[in-house]
This record gives structure tokens, C-alpha cells and sequence, in this order.
């Protein structure tokens, strides 16, 4: 992909959900809500400070991050479904999950 989100905005791809449920109920598709968790694609320069300095952002490319249900915008870029969203609409980073990612890999 050759895509540069600029300032202070991140580019995420959603995680699939999983098809059962903890009880092992199978969730049709239509009941199924957006996933809320994503991989981080790519990320900005950052954002100016009021002092005119650049300040870096905190997550980078490969981050497992939460945000919220109704965060970013969606685009379709090469074919593949993606949102771009400013850092500030993501909560969190899920630590490990990268690792367990590449495990199952």
C-alpha cells in the first residue's frame, strides 16, 4: 500500500471477530456488531505542538489498538477496507496481542 496519513492520523485495518460467542452460540452476520479492535497500517508524522514543534505519536505500524465503536473514517484503499482516525480517537494499545498474532501465523 502506498498511503501516508498526514499530521497527527493513523490508518487501521479491523480485526475479524469471532463467529461463536463464549457460550459457543454462532452469531449470524447480521447480528454481529464492527469489531472495535484493529491493526495499526501506518501512522503520521504527529501533530504541532503550540510551540510549533512536531510531537510524535504514540502508536506506530503493527500496534493492536482499541477505539471507539463509531471512530475514523472508512475508505476502501487497493481493495482493502480500512480506517483512518486521528490518535486521539484511539483508547488504547493492546499489548501482547501482536505476539500472539504472529504465533498463530
Amino acid at each position: 500500500m502506498k498511503f501516508r496519513p498526514l499530521h497527527d492520523r493513523v490508518v487501521v485495518k479491523r480485526v475479524a471477530e469471532e463467529e461463536r460467542s463464549a457460550g459457543g452460540i454462532i452469531i449470524p452476520d447480521t447480528a454481529k456488531e464492527k469489531p472495535m479492535q484493529g491493526d495499526v497500517v501506518a501512522v503520521g508524522p504527529g501533530a504541532r505542538g503550540d510551540d510549533g514543534k512536531l510531537v510524535a505519536l504514540d502508536v506506530k505500524a503493527g500496534d493492536r489498538v482499541l477505539f471507539g465503536k463509531w471512530s475514523g473514517t472508512e475508505v476502501k484503499i487497493d481493495g482493502e477496507e480500512l480506517l483512518i482516525m486521528k490518535e486521539s480517537d484511539i483508547m488504547g494499545v493492546i499489548e501482547g496481542a501482536a505476539a500472539k498474532k504472529s504465533k498463530a501465523a
